[in-house]
This record gives structure tokens, C-alpha cells and sequence, in this order.
């Protein structure tokens, strides 16, 4: 299996409701955002995906977080804008833009230098 990964970031505030700690109260993070595709086959030209075109799709995927207060989103009307429900939201958003036989394998999303969470499907 062939894999590119590419890697982006952004940044936005929230705060997590109900959460008992300092995590409750509105903060911000620049957030960096991984993204994993695979295949077992390459392209014509030998490549799994052209890095501009993950890299176009994660952008535009970020642009609807970048500089916004995630609380007010509606992805986390109902789920708080954690780490983990981030990651949900651009995997479900950048999954149907990546076309077979490449698929997306894993979104890692970091808070901070030492803090990251990952989905796959």
C-alpha cells in the first residue's frame, strides 16, 4: 500500500461546554492538520496523489475553520469543537473529495506541539 500524507494548519477558538477545567473557558489553538491517502496502485505517472491536489482539498476543507469560533459552527452546534470532533469533521469532508482507488486512511489533528488525536475509517 502507497501512502501521502500532507499537512496543513489553521487556527480558531472555542471552548469545550461542560468540560470541568480551564479548557471551558474560551481559548484559541493554531491547529495542524494531517492528512493520509492511500492506494495499492499508482497513477500513470507513478504517484498516488499529486501533493498540490491534497493539499488544495485540505485547504479548502480548513477554510470553513480558519480564524472562526468553532462553537458557533454548525458541525458543533450539537458535538463540542474538540480535537476529536474536529478530526471527525474533515474526515467526512475530505473523504467523498478523494476519488478511487485512492482513499483517505487517517486525519491527525494536533492542538499543540505534544497533543494530537487521529480517526480512520
Amino acid at each position: 500500500m502507497f501512502r501521502a500524507r500532507v499537512i496543513h494548519t489553521f487556527s480558531a477558538a472555542h471552548r469545550l461546554r461542560e468540560y470541568q477545567g480551564d479548557c471551558e473557558r474560551l481559548h484559541g489553538h493554531n491547529y495542524r492538520v494531517e492528512v493520509v491517502v492511500q492506494s495499492p496502485v499508482l497513477d500513470p505517472v507513478g504517484i498516488v496523489m499529486d501533493f498540490r491536489e491534497l493539499k488544495s482539498l485540505l485547504k479548502e476543507v480548513l477554510a470553513g475553520l480558519d480564524h472562526q469560533y468553532l462553537n458557533d459552527l454548525e458541525p458543533f452546534a450539537d458535538d463540542n469543537p474538540s480535537a476529536e470532533n474536529i478530526a471527525r469533521h474533515v474526515f467526512a469532508s475530505l473523504a467523498p473529495l478523494v476519488k478511487k482507488p485512492v482513499e483517505l486512511a487517517e486525519v491527525v489533528v494536533w492542538e499543540n506541539d505534544t497533543s494530537s488525536i487521529s480517526i480512520t475509517p
